[in-house]
């Protein structure tokens, strides 16, 4: 690719020339002080004055901490990143790993920083989710095999370790004082260019997505591409104050709108991960919507702010508590809801079981409900109950053919294959195959075929039916 030259005009010149005046010391805290490495004071920054601010303190004090993560992995990993324009011209989009070809591993690439000086990193769920094998680089060219410790989809975090010792580590910050136009600094390895650094501001705060309404995103107009995904925000204290996740695009490159994720957010998530190897999200079970000038005018508002509930699930929390469509959640316990997509990051913040008190107008007037929040349903929980069966040695996600796909097929029964990893993947089997069969032996359920596993050797033979046509695939267990 081809350098543009870059013109110099005066007015940049003289921009240039006034760089320097106006400093502030590095300030924030480490994380985990006993666990961090003993670091000399960064050099002052420039924050604001009649110059431009110089980041190269920050760099030279954060650089080190953010590492490049290239992962890879079956075919459909999740959050894969696919590039869907042909279906919308313009989406929000995770932007770690590029879609693969159909059938094919997949590899990603991403960023991360180091928390802890022991090994422990963050970066995207996205980044990493149905890896098969993660490698983390370091600025020093030093490379580790990572462990995937936990990731949580409906915030995008996922935390990683490696074996080592003695890192540097990232400051963090308090993402709430942040301010709309200040500056923050990115670092990251956008396609594969590593340890880039690029700058702008916040553009805004508490941004709400479509898909992901339970993080109140931080938006900056920040120079991130793919390969950014998972690395750190950072003020003009050195502190980080976000991880860069999504971009708003028309053609899967920078448009001047990018997100991330409060680092409040995630090191809610990695203190669970850490502590629990799960994490939990509040949940009310109601469906909520913006109150509109005309809506507070009929429900006899004053003003437009709250969150209005348009539906209350049967058995949830709030319908034991009585919330009924129709009221408008003011306050929950004594913070005041000024929009409706910052009630969902609140809720989901919360431990399942705590007690709040809401704030609610109904009919014309004020009142209080309390509520014992309950608790989002874990995926992982959810495919167990429908039925499926994964098997971690063979590396397949299998569910039993419905009535419906056995009249489709030739065979009388069979496992439908809907995800791959591991060996499975590697053997070139695909989500939408049907296993029929493990070393000439029918399988028509997955406590069957794992009894097969159980008794097989280190190769075995699937059959597998793809399209109209019948294989058999050797798959080496290792």
């Amino acid at each position: 690719m081809q350098a543009i030259p870059f013109k110099r005009s005066l007015l940049a010149l003289a921009l240039i020339a006034a760089v320097g005046a106006g400093y502030a010391r590095l300030g924030g805290q480490v994380i985990n002080p006993a666990d961090a490495v003993s670091a000399p004071v960064a050099a002052p920054l420039a924050r604001t004055g009649t110059g431009l601010p110089d980041f190269t303190p920050i760099v030279e004090h954060s650089g080190p901490a953010v590492v490049n993560i290239s992962a890879s992995g079956p075919s459909k990993m999740a959050y894969s990143g696919g590039d869907r324009n042909d279906r919308m011209p313009e989406l929000f989009r995770h932007f770690g790993i590029p879609s693969p070809d159909d059938g094919a591993p997949a590899r990603g690439m991403g960023s991360g920083f180091i928390v802890r000086a022991d090994g422990v990193i963050l970066t995207n769920a996205h980044v990493v989710s149905g890896a098969d094998e993660v490698t983390v680089k370091l600025t020093d060219k030093r490379e580790f095999k990572a462990k995937v410790v936990g990731i949580d989809k409906l915030t995008d975090i996922a935390v990683l370790r490696i074996d080592a010792k003695n890192l540097p580590v990232v400051r963090l910050g308090n993402p709430g004082s942040a301010r709309v136009g200040e500056w923050v600094v990115a670092i990251g390895s956008p396609f594969g260019f590593e340890n880039s650094v690029t700058a702008g501001i916040v553009s805004a705060k508490g941004r709400s997505l479509a898909s992901d309404s339970y993080v109140p995103f931080i938006q900056t107009d920040v120079a991130v591409n793919p390969g950014n995904s998972g690395g750190p925000l950072i003020n003009l204290d050195g502190e980080v104050i976000g991880i860069n996740s999504q971009i708003y695009s028309r053609n899967g490159g920078y448009q001047g709108v990018s997100f991330a994720i409060p680092i409040d957010v995630a090191m809610n998530i990695e203190e669970q991960l850490l502590q629990h190897g799960k994490v939990s999200h509040g949940r009310m079970g109601v469906t909520i919507q913006e109150v509109s000038q005309s809506l507070a005018e009929s429900f006899g508002l004053k003003g437009s702010a709250g969150a209005l509930v348009s539906s209350v699930e049967k058995g949830s929390p709030a319908a034991a508590a009585g919330l009924e469509p129709g009221d408008v959640i003011l306050k929950l316990n004594d913070t005041a809801i000024a929009s409706s997509s910052e009630l969902p990051p609140l809720i989901a913040a919360l431990k399942p079981g705590t007690r709040i008190t809401l704030q609610v107008w109904r009919k014309g007037g004020s009142r209080e409900i309390a509520l014992a929040v309950g608790e989002i349903p874990s995926p992982a929980l959810a495919a167990n109950k429908s039925g499926e069966g994964d098997n971690p040695r063979l590396g397949l996600s299998l569910r039993p053919l419905t009535p419906q796909e056995l009249a489709q097929s030739d065979s009388r029964a069979g496992l439908l294959v809907e995800s791959v990893s591991g060996p499975a993947a590697k053997a070139g089997i695909r989500p939408g195959d049907v296993v029929l069969s493990l070393n000439g032996q029918p399988v028509g359920d997955v406590a069957q075929l794992r009894a097969l596993l159980d008794k097989s050797g280190r190769t075995i033979a699937l059959l597998i039916e793809r399209d109209d046509a019948k294989i058999f695939v050797p798959v080496d267990l290792g």
